[in-house]
């Protein structure tokens, strides 16, 4: 089992920057892939990006390479997720979860944190 907890949301204005944590806690972390997803007002959860806590492999969904990027600290058990020049669109609920499956679908992740607001101001 894994444990998550988001942080780092809060209110920013358009063109600002915002480095989001993934808290984990649990056995055996180097078996998992962590994943960042975002749910904007009523739209569908979408997949941003994954992470392996062992190695250097990440994924980005499409479109997302380029506007986030998503790191570890392995010291920390803490996944991040970091967007540059936020926009109005990227106001959503971010959560991270984690897979011990395919990292690349999005289907296979279980163990949500529970989640972190991030509103964008134009």
């Amino acid at each position: 089992q894994v444990q998550l907890a988001e942080s780092g949301g809060g209110l920013v204005q358009a063109g600002d920057s915002l480095r989001l944590s993934c808290a984990a806690s649990g056995r055996n972390l180097d078996d998992w892939a962590v994943g960042w997803f975002r749910q904007a007002p009523e739209k569908e959860r979408e997949f941003v990006a994954a992470i392996r806590w062992r190695g250097d492999r990440t994924f980005y969904t499409d479109g997302m390479e380029g506007r986030f990027t998503i790191a570890r600290d392995n010291a920390k058990n803490t996944v991040y997720l970091q967007r540059n020049s936020l926009k109005p669109e990227d106001t959503a609920v971010y959560y991270c979860a984690a897979t011990l499956r395919s990292m690349f679908a999005a289907s296979t992740y279980e163990h949500w944190g529970q989640g972190t607001q991030v509103t964008v101001s134009s």
